[in-house]
């Protein structure tokens, strides 16, 4: 759950705060470093986003593949947006952009037989190694 205050950020997973928009890591992620940009405000639809809170957004994506390819050697990205339970969004009315880094030969049976994801780094040391790429990248740009 998204906090408005930042009091618990490092709790809720919370790697940064722009004015209109935030990245947090995914509980759930499919790949190591699966994070998210989400608007301070909840809402459903692109359609619902003033064009400021786009922006920020999507510089926050920019500055997110920075950081992972930078400190856990992402070679590639699946970069996306579900709107809609039919289309996948987990969150209705909570639209956020999916950021999943990716490395050459990372899929394998386990999700698809085991229905189980193998991640190797707790999230919250993968979120203290973000947060340290953050500070020696001097990004993201638009976070305070």
């Amino acid at each position: 759950r998204y906090v408005e205050d930042g009091e618990n950020d490092r709790e809720n997973l919370v790697l940064w705060r722009g004015a209109n928009s935030m990245v947090v890591l995914n509980r759930f992620p499919y790949t190591g470093g699966h994070c998210m940009v989400a608007p301070n405000d909840h809402v459903a639809g692109m359609d619902e986003l003033k064009p400021n809170v786009i922006l920020e957004m999507m510089s926050l994506v920019c500055d997110m593949q920075k950081i992972l390819t930078h400190s856990i050697h992402a070679q590639g990205f699946n970069i996306g947006i579900n709107i809609g339970r039919c289309a996948g969004a987990g969150l209705p009315g909570h639209l956020h952009i999916h950021i999943v880094p990716r490395w050459g030969g990372d899929t394998n049976f386990m999700t698809v037989f085991g229905d189980v994801r193998v991640i190797p780094q707790s999230l919250d040391a993968l979120y203290l190694q973000l947060r340290e790429a953050g500070e020696q990248l001097a990004l993201p740009a638009e976070a305070k």
